[in-house]
């Protein structure tokens, strides 16, 4: 028998899904854990949803998840990542474009649900200036220690317009747009993605193709709130850059993008997140891989394994786990010719790390 490359990594599935594909995974300071669905071709019945005994149940309610043109702004259309920010909030990110369509006006925003309550207690919508026709709202990090609210940080990860990072106030609501078109926020132009051992490519029915270009996806926050980790989807590397530096309105963006680091290659990822220590953990999609590097820069492949294909969003539990969606993004019919080589289940995986989340406030 030939020797075969080696596998590692204890972990563990939560939840199987045997519907529509999710992306998102958040879990509550309760231990309560929510996932979404956003509309890219499945049959989704509800977009966000609460994992309840073993079965999905939309959240807070159906009625939340049916969107019509009468309630646009009040109701979840195509959510992409869900959130719990450790305090009693599940903050829902809401693409507003169902199929990477150009985002309904009024649709995409950001919504703080009352986990106690399970009721709506604020949305954020978002200027035509803020949201442009090729954006693509994909997660979201927060701090609570700055402003009178807070700041939400989003990455747009457009795939034919700039990549940014948006910033929210969340006492005014008011957002701007940071890094917008920057290096650091846009896809590597020599990426050459592979995935399962085959270049991943669009590939349309009509025998089309053209390169996979997503601009800013992952984004994590360190424990103090300080520095913001992000990388583009089509890319290998990862950047940071000072919070306080997005925040401050009297710096021009050009300016704010001298203020960005380099912190080197970590492979292709789509989910990031920081625990209670600043570690970052990052998905390797190309490797069906989970990395966890330390402050000091130091890398790790805390799991590799045939299973972990296309590792998506991350959540921290308080059970000091580190929660993630596997969903086979990469097998799509739009890199196949029209043929979706999905297998279900997709799944929620989790493994120990212990260490805590790290804190937003």
């Amino acid at each position: 028998m030939l020797p075969s490359e080696r596998y590692f990594g204890k972990f563990e599935a939560v939840f199987l899904f045997y519907g529509a594909m999710p992306t998102g995974v958040a879990v509550s300071e309760t231990g309560r854990i929510f996932t979404c669905f956003p509309k890219w071709g499945d049959d989704v019945k509800f977009t966000v949803a609460e994992i309840v005994r073993d079965t999905l149940e939309p959240y807070p309610n159906l009625e939340a998840n049916e969107a019509s043109p009468a309630n646009i702004t009040t109701s979840f259309i195509s959510v992409q990542s869900v959130v719990a920010d450790g305090k009693g909030t599940l903050w829902v990110l809401d693409t507003g474009a169902p199929n990477f369509s150009e985002p309904i006006k009024g649709g995409a925003k950001l919504v703080a649900v009352d986990l106690n309550s399970n009721t709506l207690r604020r949305i954020y919508t978002f200027t035509e200036e803020i949201v442009l026709p090729t954006t693509y709202l994909n997660d979201v990090r927060f701090d609570f220690r700055v402003g009178k609210a807070g700041y939400a940080y989003i990455p747009d990860s457009s795939s034919r317009g700039p990549g940014a990072i948006i910033v929210v106030d969340l006492e005014t609501g008011h957002a701007w747009r940071r890094l917008n078109g920057a290096h650091s926020t846009s896809p590597d132009p020599f990426f050459l993605p592979k995935v399962e051992g085959q270049i991943l490519a669009n590939r349309n029915k009509d025998g089309s193709t053209s390169p996979f270009r997503l601009a800013s996806d992952g984004i994590a926050i360190s424990p103090d709130g300080k520095t913001l980790y992000y990388c583009p989807l089509s890319s290998r590397h990862l950047y940071s850059i000072s919070t306080e530096a997005l925040r401050d309105r009297t710096i021009p963006d050009m300016n704010v993008q001298q203020q960005v680091m380099y912190r080197g290659e970590k492979g292709a990822s789509d989910g990031m997140i920081t625990d209670a220590k600043g570690n970052v953990y990052a998905g390797d999609y190309e490797n069906n891989s989970i990395r966890k590097i330390w402050p000091n820069g130091t890398m790790e492949t805390i799991a590799h394994d045939p299973r972990i294909l296309w590792p998506d969003t991350f959540s921290i539990g308080p059970d000091r786990y580190l929660y993630f969606i596997v969903n086979q993004l990469h097998r799509q019919s739009r890199f196949h010719y029209g043929k979706d080589l999905r297998q279900k289940p997709y799944s929620l995986l989790r493994m120990k790390i212990d260490e805590p989340p790290a804190p937003s406030l």
